[in-house]
């Protein structure tokens, strides 16, 4: 019989990537076993304010900050929201992936707990559901308990230790080290003029400097 494929999906405006962003892929895929992750930087997001960044250059900084890793790693860009563009729904992201790849690989969704917590107000949440396991991690100092009702309802029907050998439908949790670097905190730092080397790859920070990205703010 034929491993089910494993394949982790991990969102986000990416503006920019940092270390962060590689140390949560990276945790995701070493805990859940995931045969890989994707990261899936968006045209533009409905909850997010404008990106500092162009999806164009957003994908650019996605694609550099994997572009020397090993490929052991098995980390790598899919650009089909940037491709789509207009404004990013998670559910349409995954129906596509499902119509493409079938039914029979497991999709895992990579949040942090932030968003685990506003899970309620995303578009067709339910639906997510239907198309891949959830799994969150604790981000920075917000916890994965007292979850909003709707949440924990989902929580108590669907919570597991484990991922069962299953294409979609649960939500667990799994743990990853902490990593002091936020996408707000870094912009901040780049609009101060300074380069915050070993918060971001190098070659993104390179890519910064030369479009001089950042520095209006």
């Amino acid at each position: 019989m034929t491993a089910r494929a494993r394949i982790g999906l991990l969102g986000g405006t990416f503006d920019p990537p940092h270390v962060g962003h590689l140390a949560l892929a990276r945790a995701a895929r070493d805990a859940l076993r995931l045969d890989e992750v994707r990261l899936l930087p968006s045209a533009r997001s409905w909850q997010k304010e404008a990106a500092g960044a162009s999806a164009a250059q957003r994908l650019a900084m996605v694609r550099l900050a994997l572009r020397d890793l090993a490929p052991e790693e098995r980390l790598e860009v899919d650009d089909r929201e940037i491709r789509r563009g207009g404004v990013t729904y998670t559910v349409d992201t995954l129906e596509a992936l499902r119509a493409e790849l079938g039914p029979a690989p497991m999709l895992v969704l990579i949040v942090g707990s932030d968003q685990l917590r506003n899970l309620a107000t995303w578009h067709r949440w339910r639906r997510l559901f239907d198309l891949a396991h959830v799994a969150a991690t604790q981000r920075e100092r917000v916890g994965l308990h007292d979850l909003p009702p709707e949440v924990e309802a989902e929580w108590r029907t669907r919570g597991c230790q484990t991922l069962p050998d299953a294409p979609s439908g649960s939500l667990v949790t799994f743990t990853m080290p902490a990593v002091a670097v936020s996408a707000t905190a870094l912009r901040a730092q780049l609009a101060r003029g300074e380069r915050p080397d070993g918060l971001s790859p190098p070659a993104v920070l390179d890519y910064i400097d030369r479009n001089g990205l950042y520095r209006h703010r």
